[in-house]
């Protein structure tokens, strides 16, 4: 000790770098132990590099006297800041006498460590549109006013766009989402209503979504599924289908009742049996049921609740809705069947309640998303061979066929193809499939096309050539060459397929 006071009186300049090495050594350490340390404000490397330099010049015995002298300095240190460790505001406000990039590094490490990464902009203070403050404002007077205060507040919430990210986060980073769903809880409906209007919109965000989730919101709204008020079951049970977008939420959902009531509400539209000019009354009948059949769509992604959904008598009610001409509603309807498709029993149950010729019916809509859920439903179901029959007595194949020219939607292009590969099973349905001009149009579909189109389409041309006359169209089309280039790929699928396609066409010499 006494040697290091002799050299800082013979190295005046030096003294200050060592003492301020030390120090930015120490803080670098208890930094480091917090995880806090924010590498985007400053870099510290570059405040790192007297240290370094310092330690290596100085020799063995001046780093034995400098270690006893620096466990003393960081003890000292340590006694002096001790109340400095308090989270949050308080430690900030203590550590006021610090340099001011070390304030700035500890406050911005606290958001890093508590949001996640996509949120940082929001922390910024920097770049945020003045809707950003203004709904914030809105949030303090939902806490804290009247009934009155609050009813208008949620409607002036409502007035900003709250389909954009911005405004969605101001209302979670300044605790609304807590205050909406409290909302939910109370006797007032006009609040409720507000409340459920504000969450369906910013429940869009992925995010939002796992916070209304974290904070209880979805058995509240399970409950409000049996209130008299038609407008709130509507708001409830949209507000389910856009927050039941993941695992965690479709089980709470389940596991507190959620999908026997959502059934129940598609029960609503059953006597709808669309009069010239239905009243109001039925009006909104039907709109509780098309509700209830989104819910039901974003819950039926998991098997659990496929089962549940079967078990509280979900498939008559799902057959009677799809007799209906309201394409919103067949949508979700139709997209719930598809889902549960996947499911030996629910094949049955469909088959039992003359399902297949709804579907059938709905290929020649205009709606494109109709279309290509009713093509995926088929696809599902067509495993079964009585299936296949109903969709060829039905009149399925022909707009099967004639969609597969309509090649700019392929997500439609993949369900579609999907249903002529199940189909073609049959030998009956193939003879149909040759008539239509299948044949010759899926051979052209088998280049330029994504993959999940080509498994499809390779998979209907291995069907299709088990007939000798179907082999020479393909050979005549010129299919061979493009299905030998797709055995190069990688997709188990696909290759499969191929090798299946190109096994059947060889058994013609000409194509071998």
């Amino acid at each position: 000790f006494n040697e290091e006071q002799q050299k800082e009186k013979f190295q005046p300049d030096e003294a200050p770098k060592k003492e301020e090495a030390t120090t930015k050594a120490d803080s670098e350490k208890t930094t480091l132990q917090k995880n806090q340390i924010n590498f985007g404000r400053n870099p510290i490397g570059k405040r790192l590099e007297p240290s370094l330099n310092w330690k290596n010049t100085v020799d063995l015995k001046d780093r034995k006297s400098l270690g006893r002298d620096t466990q003393e300095e960081k003890h000292a240190r340590l006694e002096k800041g001790r109340p400095s460790v308090a989270p949050g505001r308080m430690q900030l406000a203590r550590k006021a006498t610090d340099k001011p990039e070390e304030i700035i590094s500890e406050s911005s490490s606290e958001s890093e460590e508590d949001e996640e990464p996509p949120d940082h902009r929001q922390e910024a203070n920097a770049d945020l549109p003045s809707e950003y403050w203004q709904i914030q404002k809105l949030v303090k007077y939902l806490k804290g006013g009247n009934q009155t205060a609050t009813v208008i507040a949620l409607c002036s919430m409502r007035d900003f766009n709250l389909a954009q990210e911005t405004c969605q986060l101001a209302i979670r980073d300044v605790g609304g989402l807590e205050v909406l769903i409290n909302l939910l809880d109370t006797d007032e409906v006009k609040c409720k209503i507000g409340s459920l209007k504000i969450l369906k919109e910013i429940s869009h965000n992925p995010q939002i979504r796992r916070n209304i989730v974290d904070l209880g919101g979805l058995p509240i709204m399970v409950n409000i599924l049996d209130s008299p008020n038609k407008n709130l079951k509507c708001l409830a049970a949209e507000t389910i289908a856009n927050v039941a977008k993941f695992r965690r939420a479709r089980q709470a959902v389940r596991q507190h009742g959620g999908i026997t009531k959502l059934v129940a509400l598609l029960d609503c539209g059953q006597n709808s049996s669309e009069p010239p000019q239905p009243s109001l009354y039925e009006t909104r009948d039907v709109e509780v049921a098309r509700c209830g059949a989104q819910a039901l769509w974003s819950c039926s992604k998991s098997y659990a609740n496929k089962e549940a959904i079967r078990k509280a008598g979900g498939i008559p009610l799902l057959a009677r809705l799809l007799k209906t001409s309201h394409e919103d509603m067949l949508i979700p309807v139709v997209g719930t069947l598809q889902e549960c498709a996947s499911e030996e029993n629910y094949r049955a149950a469909i088959k039992a309640e003359r399902i297949i010729e709804n579907l059938v019916k709905n290929l020649n809509s205009e709606n494109e998303q109709l279309q290509e859920h009713c093509a995926m439903a088929i696809y599902q179901c067509a495993e079964d061979e009585e299936t296949r029959d109903l969709v060829r007595l039905h009149g399925g194949l022909k707009p099967l066929a004639s969609l597969l020219s309509k090649t700019d939607n392929k997500e439609r292009l993949a369900a579609v193809t999907g249903a002529i590969w199940k189909c073609s099973i049959s030998k009956e349905n193939v003879t149909k499939f040759r008539e239509y001009k299948a044949i010759e149009t899926l051979v052209g579909l088998l280049t330029d096309q994504p993959e999940e189109v080509l498994v499809n389409v390779v998979g209907a041309l291995g069907e299709c050539c088990q007939e000798h006359e179907n082999r020479v169209l393909v050979r005549k089309c010129g299919g061979i060459q493009p299905l030998v280039n797709l055995l190069v790929g990688i997709n188990q699928s696909l290759l499969v397929n191929v090798t299946k396609a190109v096994g059947a066409c060889a058994v013609e010499p000409e194509n071998m």
